[in-house]
């Protein structure tokens, strides 16, 4: 069994440098070992917080009060059939450098999820996506440790509940530990279909058109560079959760009363009968722009949705005070209730 160390501070494991210390902290090196640290805690009666790469989560001040199991195993198995490759991938791996190594191989279908930091375990938890792509149309199978039964088993892709930035996994928290993903990927050589509108004007094309893998993932690292969402230690706005609220999905009766208070205001219409609304437009027309601060946090300088912690000084109370009065005044001048991205331990919104 790894070694348990007490009191290590939970910052420098998160993206947005806050968290107190935990009370006990070990990392997983293997499957074996991950399933074991956790049921055994589970025995004891411990608390128990899985940590992936810490880009998803805000951390109390207080730290946690419990066992932090930081998952670090690695492994990636490809199985080449009917021309796609299905890529098994331990949780600990970097899901950047996955899609770099699918792009180089010519397995198409991740790389418009180039730059999204934190590691492959957290992806279908939060249905990772952006740019047009998530990850719901190429998993097909997460191992997972079911705390609930004590058994590892296999989910499939229906499953695990997916819809937008949304998963059965955050349905019921905490029951599931992802051990390893499967992902289907075509073998081509060519991305596919741009299904965003800002990639396909960065790469030139059509809705719909395919462009060479490296193609679409370089633009894509262009575009998250330009808003300050590829990690770099020099760049202060990377010093966030990524977009800190997801845009809200409105329904018939909320998406006709918000047309009344602005009229005009973007949206997509989805094939269900409900309406998305950018949550970036409604924060800045609610009287918050980028560069926005309270105190040591603000808003990015690049991009609305994320609130950052420049100095990486600031602590979780002062982050959550500004997601609060951005998500109170977006309702008071909307009608609409923001809901955030990011999973929040030992504190709320």
């Amino acid at each position: 069994m790894a070694d348990r160390l007490a009191g290590v501070p939970l910052a420098p494991y998160t993206t947005l440098r806050t968290g107190g210390p935990a009370r006990a902290f070990t990392q997983a090196r293997t499957q074996d070992e991950l399933v074991a640290i956790v049921a055994e805690a589970d025995r004891e009666g411990e608390p128990v917080l899985v940590l992936g790469g810490g880009s998803n989560l805000v951390v109390s001040d207080d730290g946690f009060d419990g066992l932090v199991v930081r998952v670090a195993t690695r492994g990636v198995d490809v199985t080449v059939e009917d021309g796609r490759a299905l890529v098994t991938v331990q949780a600990g791996e970097d899901w950047d450098a996955l899609v770099a190594r699918c792009v180089a191989e010519g397995w198409s279908g991740a790389e418009c999820l180039s730059g999204v930091p934190g590691l492959v375990g957290s992806t279908p938890i939060q249905n990772v996506g952006a740019y047009g792509q998530d990850v719901s149309q190429t998993v097909v199978v997460v191992r997972v440790y079911d705390r609930k039964t004590g058994e590892v088993g296999d989910l499939t892709a229906a499953e695990c509940g997916f819809a937008y930035r949304h998963s059965a996994f955050k349905h019921d928290p905490g029951r599931h530990v992802v051990l390893a993903v499967t992902y289907a990927l075509e073998r081509s050589a060519l991305s596919g279909p741009v299904a965003y509108k800002e990639l396909a004007a960065r790469l030139g094309v059509e809705i719909g058109a395919r462009v060479p893998l490296a193609e679409a993932r370089e633009a894509v690292l262009e575009l998250r560079r330009g808003k300050g969402m590829v990690l770099d230690p020099d760049d202060p706005d990377t010093r966030s959760a990524g977009s800190f609220f997801t845009n809200p999905v409105l329904g018939p009766e909320e998406a006709a009363a918000l047309a009344l208070r602005a009229p005009g205001h973007p949206r997509w219409d989805t094939p269900d009968g409900m309406v998305k609304v950018p949550a970036a437009w409604l924060i800045e027309n609610a009287g918050f722009p980028k560069g926005y601060e309270k105190g040591r946090v603000r808003i990015s300088t690049k991009h609305t949705l994320a609130l950052t912690n420049p100095t990486g000084e600031a602590g979780a109370g002062e982050l959550l005070a500004l997601a609060r009065e951005v998500r109170d005044g977006v309702h008071e001048k909307f009608g609409v209730w923001l809901v955030n991205e990011p999973v929040l331990v030992g504190v709320s919104l």
